[in-house]
């Protein structure tokens, strides 16, 4: 198993656990235990205004183990570069993928001091294959790519994941500049998984979103559906497209499913 980042006291010292955060309120709304009484609060009171939270945030973990479960076993993917990991959970990419592939190499990158705290949650992995942890920011995306060929052979293909990431860039054209980046450190056959928060959707959670951003707290900005869609262009986007994250690849045995204000999709770079 490769380590490039494990906690240590000065990060658990930047801890502020006297105003929420927007990790560990994820985490709370996922079922996770890493959060606290202040984080519990402020999730409860999103809920409150717009209780299918807790809906969005399930949806967008079992979307992401839809994506990885098709790069995994149709599309050959054994590299997976994580960014904006949020605490662990169940299901992370990891475990996904090795679950399917023990071989599979993961990368987690975050740049919060929370995450890093439970950084070796995700540093588990099977004896085939590696997970290693990046403390960098998604705004720095040549550091990113450089500390990740410390795991990965990055010229070979290699999904790059951003889920519910990109809402933290306020600037849209920078938002899209980041990813561009990304991916051109990335050889042609990989892959790029987006989900994000939606506008159009669903009134009540734009409400409570913009609300949560006039709170003080880290923003979290909801895209029109172009706008995610645009992420993927000039890459070759698998059906069904971009789409309320329920209708990708559903399950046979879920329940049919219902339009969120969440939208992704997954797209390949092509090789010609």
């Amino acid at each position: 198993m490769s380590d490039h980042k494990t906690p240590g006291p000065a990060a658990r010292q930047k801890i502020d656990t006297s105003v929420p955060h927007s990790a560990r309120i994820w985490n709370y709304w996922l079922g996770g235990k890493d959060n606290y009484p202040v984080d519990e609060a402020a999730g409860d009171a999103y809920s409150a205004v717009f209780p299918g939270i807790v809906t969005v945030a399930r949806s967008s973990r079992a979307f992401l183990r839809r994506n990885i479960a098709h790069l995994v076993t149709e599309a050959g993917i054994r590299q997976f570069l994580d960014i904006g990991t949020g605490l662990p959970t169940v299901d992370n990419t990891h475990e996904v993928a090795q679950r399917l592939a023990p071989e599979s190499r993961i990368v987690y990158v975050d740049h919060d001091p929370m995450v890093l705290a439970h950084a070796r949650a995700l540093l588990t992995s099977t004896s085939e294959g590696a997970t290693a942890y990046v403390d960098a920011n998604l705004s720095d995306p040549d550091r990113i790519l450089a500390a990740a060929a410390e795991t990965l052979d990055l010229t070979r293909p290699t999904a790059l994941i951003l889920s519910n990431i990109l809402g933290h860039i306020a600037d849209y054209e920078q938002a899209r500049a980041i990813v561009s980046r990304l991916l051109d450190g990335l050889p042609p056959g990989s892959y790029l998984s987006i989900n994000d928060g939606s506008r159009g959707t669903d009134a009540d959670y734009e409400q409570a979103q913009d609300a949560y951003n006039e709170s003080g707290a880290l923003p979290y900005f909801l895209r029109p559906v172009e706008q995610i869609t645009a992420f993927f262009d000039g890459l070759e986007l698998l059906e069904p497209g971009v789409v309320s994250v329920p209708f990708w690849r559903p399950d046979a045995a879920s329940p049919a499913p219902v339009a969120i204000g969440e939208h992704g999709g997954l797209a390949r770079k092509p090789t010609g």
